[in-house]
């Protein structure tokens, strides 16, 4: 017996409905208007003295006191006054002291802080966190604390006056903010990329030199601004520990003098201010990505 096969007939399906779109909801404008005003009062309080001292540094000796907020009696005689050498004082020199320090400091801090944040991220050892916490107590130990000890050692040594008085303490007060930095940004990077380069043949001189330092390039970038900045602007031991030859451009602007005893050159200080100031404003600016990703280097990334 045949039995007829059974024909069945699928119903088609029909297209799914779309929800329907949530209403938007609109977010509250009180939260967005308090925070653009905290960050303009943020910048106004931040950037008002500098734009003041721009100011007061583009306007003619004369009218040094005028409260005027915005340029008026526009001239360069300020910046002439301030890099001229005719009432004693040589700004140019500062200037290139302060970079040899800047750039000796930065240079030797980055070579000791790669090391000690490679070795506190990456070996164990007894005692690594009494060494940790040493690093970070000495970053809190205030400045001024040290300017008679100081003075006292470099005086025996006959050191008073020369780059290595200045160089020295720089390097201590940098160091803790260089190895902090890296050993944050290398404990997070993965061992497998040392590990791999160790079964490859390399040494762990060669693996850290040719995996590690190239991944720690922004790291290392970023704590080489910060150190030099630091260093730029240290002014309380290098007005004691200095001299004529050797003094930097904090102390070279305090010292600055005017036409005579009784005439403060207020305009030619601001003047020399601006010189110093804007060039690392600007460094800042063009490198702050670079900045930022160097600080942030480090995270964790999902």
């Amino acid at each position: 017996m045949i039995i007829p096969a059974v024909t069945t007939f699928e119903e088609p399906e029909l297209p799914a409905e779309e929800p329907a779109p949530l209403p938007r909801r609109r977010q509250p404008v009180g939260p967005a208007i308090r925070n653009y005003v905290g960050v303009i009062a943020i910048l106004i309080w931040g950037l008002a003295p500098f734009y003041w001292m721009v100011i007061t540094a583009f306007r003619d000796s004369a009218y040094t006191f005028d409260t005027t907020p915005w340029p008026t009696h526009v001239t360069l005689d300020n910046f002439r006054d301030a890099l001229s050498t005719d009432t004693g004082n040589n700004f140019l020199a500062a200037i290139r002291n302060s970079m040899i320090i800047g750039a000796a400091t930065t240079a030797v801090a980055l070579l000791l802080g790669i090391f000690t944040a490679y070795a506190l991220a990456r070996i164990d050892f007894r005692g690594k966190f009494i060494v940790v916490g040493v690093i970070l107590g000495a970053s809190m130990f205030p400045t001024v604390a040290l300017v008679t000890p100081l003075f006292q050692l470099f005086s025996d040594l006959g050191w008073i006056g020369q780059y290595q008085a200045l160089i020295i303490p720089n390097i201590s007060f940098v160091l803790p903010l260089t190895v902090y930095t890296l050993t944050s940004f290398l404990t997070d990077l993965p061992w497998e990329l040392e590990e791999a380069a160790r079964i490859d043949g390399a040494s762990k001189g060669q693996a850290f030199r040719m995996v590690l330092l190239p991944l720690a390039a922004p790291a290392l970038f970023t704590t080489a601004i910060l150190a030099f900045i630091a260093s730029w602007n240290e002014y309380l031991l290098a007005s004691l520990l200095s001299t004529d030859r050797t003094e930097p451009v904090t102390v070279a602007i305090a010292l600055f003098e005017g036409p005579n005893a009784f005439t403060q050159p207020y305009a030619a200080i601001m003047a020399a201010g601006t010189l110093v100031t804007v060039p690392l404003v600007i460094m800042v600016l063009i490198f702050q990505r670079r900045i930022v990703s160097g600080l942030t280097a480090g995270g964790v990334k999902s």
